[in-house]
């Protein structure tokens, strides 16, 4: 499908746009030197210069978060390999919309917007979204609006004769390929309707020993509109893995997101650690950057051993499992 983002980071002057170091040839080279240093993904070198200039100029150079926006302001103008920026990516709508995250390695602070119409500055507006709000995620004309309303430019169609032409090509050609599973009509353009698949599940063989997470919430109380928190986020709210186990959490969304404690909870588990300290490493690694934090997670291994871990608040999660006459609610205390 191309390639789709454009990302920088800063820290220690370390800048990128993906998280790769240097590969070719099926191999991984890695390389070390002298700091402010720049490095991204493919080769956008007018969004490195830009980045660079602000890294490097003058009395030890601007921030790391003003080199960020820097470069990835360049690669959004420039359109970089058209998958960066407004008039490129078609939906199957064939609009163009915006996704850019940007994050602060000091501080632990992050700012993103998802699915942002209208607004062609997409690195500024989660800039905007970091410096003038609480949240981590807005998304959709949400988002758009809060841009608006922080000075970026808009509403301004993202669309341009390019991304237009290959969403045309792309209608001509069927609607292939598309992103949709399970649904009819297959090879053509829509409207999907879902294939019935009760049969196949009825009829499925029900096995022990296979792990499902799930959540759902409605949100921060009086959230700015389009806030998205971590209970859509896989890894955040919530992450599990037939090998290994799962993990749940709850507390303050807009922290928590940053850190992925479910995942992390999940990996600490498969490197041999114990639920309660997987979930204890998880939550000490928020809140040693945000002291004040409020939050939890428990953790439930593939041998069905479960505890839990929480910070600034009494936390409770309730489990049954077969040697049990009912739900029994456990108590975790800070």
């Amino acid at each position: 499908m191309g390639r789709s983002s454009v990302r920088i980071l800063v820290g220690l002057l370390l800048l990128r746009f993906d998280w790769c170091l240097a590969a070719g040839g099926g191999g991984v080279a890695e390389a070390g030197g002298p700091f402010p240093l720049v490095v991204s993904t493919w080769p956008f070198r007018e969004a490195v210069r830009a980045a660079w200039e602000v890294v490097s100029s003058g009395d030890g150079g601007g921030s790391a978060v003003d080199a960020v926006v820097a470069g990835c302001s360049a690669c959004e103008v420039l359109r970089c390999d058209g998958t960066v920026g407004p008039g490129g990516s078609p939906d199957e709508n064939g609009e163009t919309t915006l996704d850019a995250l940007i994050m602060n390695g000091a501080t632990m602070e992050i700012g993103a917007v998802a699915a942002m119409r209208y607004v062609k500055d997409g690195i500024k507006a989660a800039k905007s979204v970091m410096e003038h709000s609480l949240h981590t995620l807005l998304v959709g004309e949400k988002a758009t609006a809060f841009a608006i309303s922080m000075g970026l430019p808009g509403p301004i169609n993202l669309s341009s004769p390019e991304s237009l032409e290959k969403w045309e090509n792309w209608r001509q050609n069927h609607c292939e390929p598309n992103f949709w599973k399970n649904v009819v009509p297959a090879g053509t353009c829509g409207p999907y309707r879902p294939i019935n698949l009760v049969k196949a599940l009825d009829s499925a063989k029900h096995e022990m020993g296979h792990v499902a997470v799930g959540t759902s919430t409605n949100g921060a109380t009086f959230k700015i509109p389009g806030r998205v928190g971590d209970g859509p986020i896989p890894g955040s709210s919530s992450y599990g893995d037939d090998e290994v186990g799962a993990c749940g959490a709850s507390g303050d969304g807009d922290i928590m997101m940053r850190f992925l404690p479910c995942y992390q909870v999940v990996e600490s588990m498969r490197r041999g650690m114990e639920p309660r300290d997987a979930a204890m490493d998880a939550i000490s690694r928020i809140a040693r950057k945000f002291p004040d934090f409020v939050g939890a997670v428990f953790a439930v291994n593939k041998k069905g051993v479960h505890a839990g871990a929480c910070h600034g608040w009494t936390f409770q999660y309730s489990v049954r499992n077969s040697s049990m006459n009912d739900v029994e609610v456990i108590t975790v205390y800070p």
